[in-house]
């Protein structure tokens, strides 16, 4: 006898069992929209020159290997603060706040989610946007708290169900979690307008909510990585605290380097250096500390002024290739004749887009023209170039008209 004969085959990950498939596939159009990862207009892998500059330079430093702090590169936790909430920020200034660094976004929500389980008190539910990301629901559940969601997506509009939002959230029992994703929600692409935020903002305060931030496109939903972090600084000037989850994969394009930071804001410095315990704490036991490469490149083109340009740049340069390739789709979509309304595809924003297609249509797409994405119909337009754009719409057409 074995001592896992129990152990029943698991399901395989549905943005990842894509790229499988995708891999077997021959088809030389083959395409992959699955996995939120950005491509060039060759439709290949992209290191942002900056990133290979701080490396250079970080190589020339000739640093050691030593292992990092708990809490990680303390130059790294300040200048990720300061993205996020702003250079001015009176939280910063009088250092009402504790930053980590994680695991990239996702350990930053395990990290949050544990401290969260053992320390919030008032409630162990997080109402989640429906949808919201794949991994969102896991990452709760297993860290002990109970997921559960508020309306967010309207499928009539293929776009924000604010109505809906504002009904379900008031009607919330108070001190329950919120989880909102800052910008470029993932996987509709629908964000909230500024308006809109702050009636949102003034139900939570009223209702006594605790909002928990996912931020995980900062810079690559508008290219401005100020207005990206609008609704989270906007919540914290309403008096607001909160915890926030930021990842550079995105935005730095350092997906396999694993960067990620994890903010709580306080009453006071008192009480953010308890909290700073109780993550060490935490983290301890789990990982020890976090990985130091990528957060030296990080912290590199953060606070070196040239770098800091030159990635701001390419932040707008990547935000403008998606919103033109989301344009390009709907023109060719009218150019193959469809009479289908894609105009929210050019209203979404970010690298993901809800198309709005039926699971049975998504998989007439891989099957006859191997377009893969995601059984619900979300695409990454990171994906979508110049070269396979046409070829995308064709296959859209034939599966909707």
């Amino acid at each position: 006898s074995s001592w896992w004969s129990h152990v029943e085959m698991g399901p395989p990950d549905p943005i990842l069992g894509v790229t499988e498939a995708f891999k077997r596939d021959t088809n030389s159009k083959k395409m992959n929209l699955g996995v939120g990862a950005y491509r060039d207009d060759s439709g290949k892998p992209y290191v942002l020159s900056c990133v290979r500059k701080a490396e250079a330079k970080i190589a020339a430093d000739k640093l050691d290997k030593e292992y990092l702090a708990i809490g990680g590169l303390a130059e790294f936790n300040k200048a990720s603060a300061a993205l996020a909430l702003g250079e001015a920020s009176e939280v910063i200034k009088s250092g009402k706040y504790i930053t980590v660094q994680t695991i990239s976004g996702t350990g930053s929500l395990r990290i949050g989610a544990s401290f969260l389980q053992r320390f919030y008190k008032h409630s162990k539910d997080v109402y989640l946007p429906k949808p919201s990301w794949g991994n969102h629901t896991p990452i709760f559940r297993d860290a002990g708290l109970e997921p559960k969601s508020y309306r967010y997506y309207d499928s009539k509009t293929c776009g924000f169900d604010f109505k809906g939002a504002l009904e379900d959230i008031t009607k919330l029992p108070e001190k329950s979690i919120i989880l909102f994703h800052a910008c470029a929600h993932n996987p509709t692409g629908v964000d909230p307008k500024q308006e809109q935020w702050k009636e949102l903002a003034a139900v939570v305060k009223q209702r006594n909510l605790f909002p928990f931030f996912d931020m995980a496109y900062q810079g690559f939903a508008t290219g401005n990585t100020d207005r990206d972090a609008w609704a989270v600084r906007h919540f914290i000037e309403q008096g607001i605290n909160l915890v926030l989850s930021q990842s550079y994969a995105k935005n730095m394009g350092l997906y396999g380097e694993r960067v990620g930071a994890f903010t709580v804001v306080c009453n006071d410095v008192d009480e953010a250096k308890r909290v700073e315990s109780q993550l060490k704490i935490l983290i301890r036991p789990m990982y020890s500390n976090p990985p130091m490469n990528g957060a030296r490149i990080a912290t590199t083109i953060m606070n070196i002024p040239d770098l800091r340009k030159e990635w701001l740049s390419a932040a707008r340069g990547r935000a403008h290739k998606i919103t033109i390739m989301r344009e390009q789709l709907v023109s060719n979509l009218k150019k193959e004749g469809s009479i289908h309304n894609w105009q929210h595809i050019i209203d979404q924003i970010g690298m993901f887009c809800f198309t709005g297609l039926k699971q049975e249509q998504v998989e007439r797409l891989m099957k006859e023209f191997s377009v893969y994405m995601t059984k619900d119909g979300r695409i990454s337009v990171a994906g979508v170039s110049s070269s396979n754009v046409g070829y995308l719409a064709h296959a859209i057409h034939q599966v909707t008209k």
